[in-house]
């Protein structure tokens, strides 16, 4: 990810008085010939804490009209890959203090979330290519409704109409349970190029089972995550809070693709607290409170995903759908400059989509590999088995 322009202060790791890393470099300078190494590994933590803080800084600093868009969550993935990779350099260049108590356990803990976070990936996906099949219904009504080259009549608006009902009943049935996926097998480790045709939209949900849900999962990611103790801190040189802040920023970058994309039970209701002196709090906290303001809006409550995208189909189909129900034959002129608005206005949704939608997919699916290879190198280094499952 390129470098980010943000200039505001930070506090290294923050604490009361004196920082936990003044604490440790004090302690590492009485130690006869280590200063330097320890310095070394100092800096490159708070330079890790800084790109932490700036970019999730930018992303909270957005314009209110692009938070949770496919551009902004696409920022929002850059930003977690960046953290990830510098995380894995981190810890390959520290593997041998990775390797020793408390970080080994720590780390550990860290690879099994992320073991949790492939299903997200693979949930998160079919997501996707249910918005490209809802997409497909609007590109419909567009073709129905194109006024260029012939006179709009009853037979056009009856196909519109057809378009829109199938996307109504598609996008309801999302809301109204967000499970009932069949139980088939499909995910980024594999290679699947089967078409298939399908008579309802959630059907093409492939890749987890019946049972499973995104909630319990975010819960299971979450659970007993909690900040390093300043012992802990002293004892690893400042390598547990690395750890903890990227145990924070994975669970969260989750939590708020659950929260945009539609997914099986994709309830977002989960325990998220984060010490405020933590540098990075300041930017990510304020992100989960706007994300959570926008869930309770109260066109928002029911949706089946906050992107954007998805508000902009929903809006655009139902003022289609009062204009399609209203019209009466021949059109007059001013209904003919309507229906034009709201073709024209489904057009930049469609558009928005289709460019968005594939780059978004490939973005998900480099971290799955990511974290797929960042955790079988991390497990090398702390000497365990892969498969832990």
């Amino acid at each position: 990810m390129p470098a980010t322009d943000y200039q505001g202060t930070s506090v290294p790791f923050g604490s009361l008085g004196r920082t936990i890393l003044s604490l440790r470099r004090d302690q590492v300078h009485s130690m006869e010939g280590s200063s330097e190494s320890g310095s070394a590994q100092e800096q490159r933590l708070e330079a890790f804490q800084r790109m932490v803080t700036e970019n999730f800084h930018q992303l909270a600093s957005c314009n209110p009209d692009e938070l949770l868009s496919l551009s902004w969550i696409r920022r929002l993935l850059d930003a977690f890959l960046a953290c990830q990779e510098e995380f894995r350099l981190i810890l390959m260049n520290h593997r041998f203090q990775f390797a020793k108590p408390p970080l080994d356990r720590q780390t550990a803990e860290f690879f099994e979330r992320s073991v949790k976070v492939l299903d997200l990936c693979n949930a998160i996906r079919d997501g996707i290519e249910q918005v490209r099949q809802w997409r497909k219904q609007l590109e419909i009504v567009l073709s129905a409704l194109d006024a260029r080259h012939r006179t709009l009549g009853e037979g056009q608006f009856r196909r519109a109409r057809k378009a829109l009902s199938d996307l109504a009943v598609g996008m309801l049935e999302e809301k109204e349970s967000g499970s009932f996926l069949a139980q088939r097998n499909r995910s980024f480790g594999r290679n699947s190029t089967k078409e298939r045709t399908v008579g309802h939209f959630r059907s093409l949900s492939w890749s987890v089972s019946r049972s499973w849900s995104a909630a319990r999962q975010l819960q299971a990611i979450g659970n007993n995550l909690n900040p390093p103790r300043s012992n802990d801190i002293l004892a690893t040189g400042g390598l547990s809070v690395l750890v903890y802040t990227m145990n924070t920023i994975l669970l969260f970058v989750m939590w708020a693709l659950v929260a945009a994309i539609p997914c099986q039970d994709r309830g977002i209701q989960i325990h998220f607290s984060v010490p405020r002196h933590f540098s990075w709090a300041s930017s990510v906290l304020p992100l989960h409170e706007k994300i959570m303001e926008e869930a309770k809006k109260r066109d928002r409550k029911n949706s089946c995903g906050l992107l954007k995208e998805i508000h902009q189909i929903e809006k655009c189909a139902r003022q289609i759908t009062e204009l399609a129900d209203s019209v009466h034959f021949p059109l007059p002129e001013a209904k003919q400059k309507e229906v034009r608005q709201g073709v024209d206005e489904l057009a930049h949704v469609c558009e928005t989509l289709t460019d968005g939608l594939d780059p978004f997919e490939r973005q998900i699916r480099d971290v799955f590999h990511r974290i797929v290879n960042s955790r079988t190198e991390g497990l090398d280094c702390l000497g365990r088995p892969h498969s832990s499952e």
